[in-house]
């Protein structure tokens, strides 16, 4: 800490950011660094929506005190998704100028709890901020959609007053973090895991909502597929009544579903028109990560070339850091690469698994990922192609007697799949490319050998066949019933 001459310049007063000037939008490493000082104009959108506390309506960081007229200037650096250094101490009545230098090849961004900010800052950017005469301590953190889950945080301790030498105290006008702001996992005026937001999987759909087909349509003809996915933000219901702010491939959640054989080439354009860095991995092509899955900014696009040399279901998903917050915001899909010799069936569907961690009590259409709920493994929902019911009042369809093939995904982020039809017996597995059971080489030997779950982890993918023996209606469901409960479920109508 350094203590500068108490001089005020003149006209020198309070910062104030209004909630608007809190921008989202942001890039991880690769690709070229913004100009230094360009400021990226992004209205409030995806990073404030998911980080209520972001826009810094807090209480006053003088707490009453009377000033000091000294003047504690620090310099404070961005860099590796921390703030150097991540404290400052100052006395109680002593005005607090921070000169942020942002040294990432990332933008950040430094918010208090009493509403100071930075600004967006480029790389290499550098702003004086000025918080103004602190009475309290402040909890400081970067607003960039994921950034403080990763550690980015920042504390003004402040001495000689109410809050003299507990980073944590405030006073009892001004709580510590500001009103709304709680402590959760993360600290540092995260918010907390919060109340579950309750799914009524009996209601109905809402009006607009459009079922995912799960039907999988065969590989298109050729063997060069070239696709174009834009990164889009859009409003959904996720579950009768919940609705939610999705990041999307090709504007679904989860993203289009590709297919192919082996050997076929991949041509995926990315076009990002979001308001914040994305990036884009293909788990069916195997090549150097640097350059195809780098972080565009808003505006940017990429070309991603990948050979399928290697068969089975794929994940997709953007790898943008955090990983898990932008899965769990939507960024995910799934590659089909057919096994060679793959026989015909009379229906083939496809099903992909992922977590809802929805933020409570914010308003329809603002709600993102609940940052702390993720941490924590706090699902509220967890979901089959992206709406906890939509196959309980729109049932797949199929006749006894015919052959069904299910190919199933994890997405993840975090828990693992036991699918299960309730009522059927499966003759063939395969997963994560190899056959246990059935096939054309008919593994396993025992002709009256069966399974009853396909078990996978996250990211693991594979397929289970079955006959109906008789009309009726079939549950599938993830066996973890307490996922089953959440929303990892759907019927399966057999006619005769």
């Amino acid at each position: 800490v350094r203590r500068a001459s108490p001089v005020r310049a003149a006209g020198a007063g309070p910062v104030t950011i209004t909630p608007a000037e809190v921008l989202a939008g942001h890039r991880t490493s690769g690709g070229p660094a913004l100009a230094a000082g360009v400021a990226l104009v992004l209205v409030v959108a995806a990073g404030v929506a998911g980080d209520p506390a972001a826009v810094g309506l807090g209480a006053a960081a003088s707490g009453g005190v009377t000033a000091s007229g000294e003047v504690v200037e620090v310099e404070v650096e961005a860099r590796d998704m921390r703030f150097a250094p991540a404290s400052v101490e100052v006395a109680a009545g002593d005005r607090l100028v921070l000169v942020v230098t942002n040294v990432d090849d990332t933008v950040h961004d430094l918010v208090l709890d009493s509403g100071a900010s930075s600004g967006r800052l480029a790389a290499g950017a550098t702003t004086r901020m000025d918080v103004g005469v602190v009475g309290r301590s402040l909890a400081g953190w970067c607003s960039v959609a994921g950034h403080r889950q990763m550690g980015m945080t920042f504390d003004v301790v402040v001495t000689g007053g109410a809050a003299d030498g507990d980073p944590a105290a405030g006073t009892a006008e001004h709580p510590p973090g500001g009103p709304g702001v709680g402590t959760g996992a993360a600290g540092h005026g995260a918010p907390g895991a919060g109340d579950r937001v309750p799914m009524d999987l009996l209601a109905p759909l809402g009006e607009d909502v459009v079922v995912r087909d799960a039907t999988l349509p065969p590989a298109p003809p050729g063997t060069v597929h070239r696709v174009t996915l834009e990164v889009t933000e859009q409003e959904q219901e996720v579950a009768p009544g919940v609705r939610r702010t999705v990041w999307t491939f090709g504007g679904t959640f989860p993203g289009p579903t590709l297919r192919g054989k082996v050997g076929d080439t991949f041509e995926i354009t990315l076009v990002n028109d979001g308001s914040l860095g994305h990036s884009i991995d293909f788990h069916a092509g195997a090549l150097a990560p640097e350059r195809p899955m780098r972080t565009i900014d808003p505006g940017q696009s990429l070309t991603y070339t990948f050979t399928a040399n290697r068969s089975g279901v794929w994940m997709y998903h953007c790898s943008t850091m955090p990983m898990s917050l932008h899965i769990a915001n939507g960024m995910f899909g799934a590659v089909v690469i057919d096994p060679p010799g793959l026989p015909p069936v009379d229906r083939e569907f496809l099903v992909v698994q992922s977590e809802l961690y929805v933020t409570a009590g914010a308003e329809d259409g603002a709600m993102l990922t609940d940052e702390a709920k993720l941490v924590l493994e706090q699902p509220d929902g967890v979901v089959l192609n992206g709406h906890a019911s939509q196959y309980r009042h729109a049932p797949l369809r199929a006749r006894v007697g015919e052959r069904v093939r299910f190919w199933v995904l994890d997405a993840g982020p975090n828990r693992s799949s036991a699918f299960h039809v309730v009522g059927g017996q499966f003759d063939t597995v395969y997963s994560e490319g190899a056959y246990l059971l059935g096939g054309p080489a008919a593994v396993g030997g025992d002709p009256t050998g069966g399974a009853q779950v396909l078990a996978l982890e996250p990211a693991q993918g594979g397929f289970v066949e079955l006959v109906m023996p008789e009309a009726g209606t079939y549950p599938f469901v993830s066996h973890r019933m307490v996922d089953a409960e959440r929303g990892a479920s759907g019927l399966l109508r057999v006619e005769p």
